[in-house]
């Protein structure tokens, strides 16, 4: 029987066929299988690699000076997680990264440096250590640094999720820059403050409000601490929102800021969306699967899909994170489970 079968496989191979049955386990798989890994990059230690970037290569020559996080199991991969990718983008004071678009929608949070700019649309915004800046897919956007420092920020992009699906186009402006056709403060202004313009109708799937200053954002946590409503798992857990209709602030990718106050010890949690965390204040530990991981301010790690994580504060700690969480709750796909991991 065996003989049959290995012929039979030889036979509809040139067809290019393939049993079912053969791989069906591999294929629809009991519980979630990834290449990816637990790692963490420590600040520290990547930064002297990306100022060394910026002193053999311009950021206009690469058009975005970056260093890609590749997670440990999927090298060469260009992904942090299955579905998306992170990197360390350097701007040097004087400095312009090009003007262009792309279908994949972006994010940056900022790290290092005060002062610079990202021109989304026409709009340019001024960022400080903590924002979350939005990039719309296919909207026009440059970075500008005329401040006296380097400035930092994490990108975190959809590109593999994007790639996987054979969508992807970009288009550079031909100029550095982007004209300005509205005053700073004009998207916070107009989306912001709990109003929108009367005749609003959106027209794109991310959040009009492209920064989310970080000032704004630890004031409400600080402000909610006070209640002290801990959730077990989390802490003290928001997310970002569009204020159109209160979704996800951008269609492929949850972004969350959270609050762990000192001596906090969070029971294990597991789901379904592979999550990239970046410290923003203080620091602490998280144990994913068996490891555990040290992290202090612009530490960034990731916890794999269905990877339980448990994380302890040393001292008050925020932590901000992202997640391709949107996509999975729009197909029905994702899936948690607190604290019996």
């Amino acid at each position: 029987m065996t003989d049959k079968r290995e012929a039979f496989y030889r036979d509809i191979d040139p067809d290019n066929l393939t049993a079912l049955w053969t791989i069906m386990g591999s294929l629809i798989t009991r519980e979630p299988r990834s290449g990816c890994r637990a790692h963490l990059w420590r600040y520290d230690d990547i930064r002297p690699h990306l100022m060394r970037a910026g002193q053999i290569i311009t950021a206009k020559e690469a058009e975005r000076r970056v260093l890609i996080l590749e997670n440990p199991g999927l090298r060469g991969q260009s992904k942090i997680t299955t579905s998306l990718y992170a990197g360390l983008q350097l701007v040097l004071p004087g400095e312009v990264a090009p003007a262009h678009r792309h279908s994949q929608t972006a994010l940056r949070f900022v790290l290092e440096g005060s002062g610079a700019h990202t021109a989304v649309n026409g709009e340019r915004t001024f960022m400080q250590p903590g924002d979350f800046v939005i990039t719309p897919q296919w909207a026009w956007h440059d970075h500008g640094n005329t401040s006296d420092e380097p400035m930092v920020w994490l990108d975190g992009l959809d590109i593999p999720l994007v790639q996987f699906l054979d969508a992807s186009f970009a288009e550079p402006l031909g100029a550095d820059e982007q004209p300005v056709t509205r005053p700073t403060g004009s998207s916070p202004a107009r989306y912001g403050q709990g109003l929108l313009p009367v005749d609003y109708e959106s027209t794109d799937k991310s959040s009009p409000i492209f920064n989310y200053p970080y000032e704004r954002s630890r004031a409400a946590l600080e402000a909610l601490k006070r209640e002290a409503e801990w959730d077990t798992c989390h802490g003290l857990k928001m997310r970002y929102v569009n204020p159109v209709d209160g979704g996800y602030a951008m269609p492929t990718m949850g972004t969350f800021l959270q609050l762990l106050p000192k001596g906090f010890s969070a029971t294990r949690f597991r789901s379904t969306d592979a999550t990239v965390f970046v410290c923003v204040e203080g620091k602490g530990s998280s144990t994913i699967g068996d490891e555990t991981f040290h992290w202090g301010e612009r530490d960034i790690f990731v916890v794999p899909s269905w990877q339980p994580v448990s994380h302890e504060a040393g001292e008050d700690s925020v932590l901000f994170s992202y997640s391709d969480r949107p996509v999975q709750e729009k197909l029905g796909l994702y899936r948690e489970d607190r604290g019996n991991a």
